[in-house]
């Protein structure tokens, strides 16, 4: 009985991913139709390039998200207390809310090495989607005067996942900890063999056509593997990239309410940057999730579940 709630919250998960992946896709395809050639440029812009150095607009937001986060922590872990309150009680909810949420999906021996990881990019990826709604990120800027007012050609702030440099970056960060968690948990040898071993008992022509199968799948898992960076980054670059059209759009549609016609349209933003920070992780965690998890602790997981009273 536990074994079979066990596979149908897997099964949940799946499902709940694979409609929050739609849904996403939808909303990205809807608001890069609505915005037509009038939307934000696909490249940060630089804006400065001290001793050669190319700062870019979507880098400025990056560090000042980031230096955010480290001030929060630093504000909210200054003075420990037993009973916590502001700053510290928030940090220790998310974490703890994050920590039970991640155990229950990929197990706890592989999120206490894993955690560190999917807690930092999901708070870091939440921060920058919201901090690229704050009023002022693409229209305070250089540009020059048009037929219904001033038209900003060089914003000064860009949203920081909506530059593919910063999601590409992470998403190749993430490919290298994979392997590395990988290769701790299950060795050399069991991650060929989770690629390319046969899976279940068989014997003489049946093993030998299995055999040939499952290398086959395995060369198709690698492909797929290779793509996994390539798909996260231009999943998140294209949804917030998406949405800072629209909102875009919006402020332009009508002149003289400019300031009105977004504002519903930031509350659909604000979910919007919740969902793709979720995606995100959850997508990593499953990842590794799949590649860690072999047939011997598969069985071992089995075994314990039977002998529990």
């Amino acid at each position: 009985m536990n074994i079979a709630g066990h596979s149908i919250r897997k099964s949940v998960i799946i499902w709940v991913v694979t409609i929050i992946l739609l849904g996403a896709g939808f909303v990205s395809v809807a608001a890069a139709a609505e915005t037509g050639e009038h939307g934000l440029p696909q490249k940060a812009i630089e804006i400065a390039r001290p001793f050669g150095f190319p700062i870019t607009n979507s880098m400025v937001v990056t560090w000042i998200v980031a230096a955010g986060l480290i001030i929060f922590v630093r504000v909210a872990t200054r003075d420990m207390k037993h009973v916590p309150g502001g700053a510290q009680n928030l940090l220790e909810w998310l974490i703890a809310g994050l920590y039970g949420f991640l155990e229950s999906i990929i197990g706890p021996r592989l999120v206490q090495r894993t955690f560190w990881f999917f807690a930092s990019i999901f708070i870091f990826i939440l921060s920058a989607n919201w901090v690229g709604l704050i009023p002022g990120v693409g229209t305070i800027g250089w540009g020059h005067q048009g037929p219904h007012g001033f038209v900003v050609d060089q914003p000064l702030f860009r949203g920081a996942n909506a530059d593919l440099n910063l999601t590409l970056a992470m998403s190749l960060v993430f490919f290298a900890c994979w392997i590395i968690w990988a290769l701790q948990e299950v060795g050399p040898v069991g991650f060929l063999k989770e690629l390319f071993a046969p899976k279940g008992e068989s014997a003489g022509f049946l093993k030998a056509l299995m055999i040939v199968v499952f290398f086959a799948a395995g060369c198709l898992e690698i492909v797929s593997i290779l793509f996994r960076p390539v798909s996260l980054s231009f999943r998140l670059y294209g949804n917030i990239f998406a949405g800072e059209n629209m909102l875009e759009t919006m402020s332009r549609m009508i002149p003289g309410l400019g300031w009105l016609l977004p504002i519903p349209f930031y509350f659909m933003e604000l979910l919007v940057g919740l969902v793709q920070a979720l995606v995100f992780m959850l997508l990593c965690a499953v990842f590794t999730l799949l590649i860690c998890q072999h047939e011997g602790a598969v069985a071992t997981n089995k075994e314990q579940l039977l002998e529990r009273p």
